[in-house]
């Protein structure tokens, strides 16, 4: 067993399901995405009427969902210079799931890159592709043992930042995300697009389920946007890049911004050309994952 296999077994201990689990997760990720998203379109198809299926997709979602980062909170992330783990308390006003909301970053200045499952398993994909980062030793070094496949690489942290930053030149949203079955913590930062990102379709089919509760898989960076009428010029570029249907436009007239739907990714504020809109701190939208000022206990 490689190094790599058997602290992933270590890390789930006595759920040696779970451990299972992770290693088929992450060496078939591109088909169980594939599959994954292909389940839940026919579930919604055939079924989607039926309010058990928002039970279904509402106990899936507990366990494998995202948080939205800004891009300066991604960078922080990747720029961590010591060990992290955060009160389970804290993180989970953070991460408000019943599962998978540890906030724990172990050696995170070991970091690999490689191919988004997402992106490959779409027939046409964005480009570029190898984007999804693993962030601390643990999976990082799983991805590098067992994922050659995915032109998996050993990025030092200025590349980090680097992918980081051509990402948000591309208006992909950055996102955190975490799964019981890989050990329910964060250390997976994607560079999502609504066209290629499953978590954002999973997104979408939950909207389509009945019920009176709201079923979600990914959450707000604890912003949202300002919006200065006065100065705005109609010009649609925010309906353009948004992903989340939370910036519309009639014909002829002024973008109408949908706070409920917007998860605060920044992409429409750093692409207004009059600079009429910007992200503000949101109460009402959760707390950011900003480990600089949310961590209150740190494993050195």
């Amino acid at each position: 067993m490689k190094k790599s296999t058997a602290n992933i077994f270590k890390m789930h201990g006595w759920r040696v399901d779970r451990a299972v689990h992770n290693y088929i997760y992450f060496v078939f990720y591109d088909k169980y995405v594939k599959t994954f998203l292909a389940s839940g379109r026919y579930i919604v198809r055939h079924f989607g009427s039926n309010r058990m299926v928002s039970r279904a997709f509402s106990r899936v979602y507990d366990n494998y969902h995202a948080k939205v980062l800004t891009p300066g909170d991604a960078r922080k992330i990747v720029s961590l210079s010591h060990d992290l783990t955060m009160d389970i308390g804290k993180a989970k006003r953070i991460v408000p799931y019943g599962a998978a909301n540890k906030i724990i970053f172990n050696e995170p200045d070991f970091i690999a890159a490689m191919d988004c499952p997402c992106r490959l398993s779409r027939r046409e994909h964005c480009e570029p592709i190898n984007v999804c980062m693993a962030v601390g030793r643990t999976t990082a070094e799983f991805w590098l043992e067992h994922c050659e496949q995915y032109h998996v690489r050993k990025i030092s942290q200025a590349q980090a930042l680097q992918l980081l930053e051509e990402s948000t030149r591309l208006n992909r949203i950055i996102t955190a995300w975490l799964k019981t079955e890989t050990g329910g913590r964060t250390g997976v930062i994607c560079s999502c697009c609504s066209c290629c990102c499953g978590g954002i379709e999973g997104m979408k089919l939950a909207r389509r389920l009945p019920g009176d509760v709201k079923v979600a898989n990914m959450i707000s960076s604890g912003y949202s946007v300002a919006v200065d009428t006065g100065v705005c010029i109609s010009c649609g570029k925010c309906v353009e890049v948004c992903a989340f249907d939370a910036c519309r436009q009639a014909d002829g007239e002024s973008p109408v911004y949908n706070w409920e739907a917007c998860l605060g990714c920044g992409v429409c504020a750093a692409r207004c050309p009059s600079g009429a809109r910007r992200l503000v701190r949101d109460d009402r939208k959760g707390i950011p994952m900003d480990v600089g000022l949310q961590a209150a206990q740190v494993d050195t």
